[in-house]
């Protein structure tokens, strides 16, 4: 407790001395995705805004996803709270906003981070280490590679299913523990198929048959099958529970919330 009072005591200093330019101001016209950094296709952009405002709409719970250039000096939590504050996100009455921030990684020397705010109303559905396993098992993995639309994607979807109850914390820490074991067998997997395949090449060479190029082919080909089954399975996290892209109305604006130091997020 006494960690969070001294965050928002700090956050309440930070606001003093902070200028127009720190926060980027609220959008207007008003909108849910706001890509200030420019690492979102416009489609995806329009798609992932209409899937919010369904959020919205259903349940009043806003969130918004934005990206930025710079911090401008802020710590990324400070960042969020601040814009969170700024803009009003969520309801007045149930402070159900969430800021999920992300500031890309920029070349060699230069840091990405990604954070979580989640608004007083939803830290009991979002809770700071349900946020942090959602930055680092959704999206960082994903921001490593510049796929910043998947881990967004990958992000908002677990995000969408919490605010709506479509599973609890410890269900999705769970889910997340599960996932993140089997990601650490998968590559002890397929060293032992490509041993064994390696091998029976090996064995076969020296009978002189001509297997040896079958070999390469069909060990790469199911590199790729596994692969692309994975990113499959991860993109899908999105869909699961929460429906698809698609529909809903035009989004009609933040409705005042606050934040109370909540949340976690992290950086690569």
């Amino acid at each position: 407790m006494m960690n969070r009072f001294l965050l928002i005591l700090f956050s309440v200093f930070l606001s003093f001395g902070a200028t127009a330019q720190d926060i980027p101001p609220k959008p207007n016209p008003p909108k849910l995705v706001n890509d200030f950094a420019n690492v979102l296709d416009d489609s995806f952009e329009s798609r992932l805004e209409q899937e919010l405002v369904k959020l919205d709409d259903s349940t009043t719970v806003q969130i918004t996803v934005v990206t930025v250039n710079s911090l401008n000096g802020y710590d990324p939590s400070m960042f969020a709270f601040e814009l969170g504050e700024k803009w009003g996100v969520g309801s007045k009455k149930f402070n159900n906003g969430v800021v999920v921030l992300i500031k890309p990684k920029r070349g060699r020397g230069d840091k990405g981070h990604a954070f979580i705010a989640p608004g007083y109303g939803l830290e009991g559905a979002i809770p700071d280490a349900i946020a942090k396993q959602i930055v680092e098992n959704e999206m960082i993995p994903q921001f490593k590679s510049g796929n910043y639309e998947k881990g967004i994607a990958q992000g908002a979807g677990v995000l969408i299913n919490l605010a709506k109850g479509e599973y609890s914390p410890d269900q999705y820490a769970k889910q997340a523990g599960k996932k993140k074991r089997k990601s650490l067998i998968l590559p002890g997997i397929f060293l032992l198929l490509f041993f064994i395949i390696f091998i029976a090449g090996w064995f076969n060479r020296a009978r002189h048959y001509s297997m040896g190029h079958d070999v390469s082919f069909w060990s790469a080909l199911m590199l790729m099958s596994m692969t692309n089954s994975a990113h499959r399975g991860s993109w899908n996290n999105f869909h699961s529970g929460g429906g698809s892209f698609g529909g809903g109305g035009g989004f009609g604006g933040f409705g005042g919330g606050s934040f109370g130091g909540g949340g976690a997020g992290g950086s690569w």
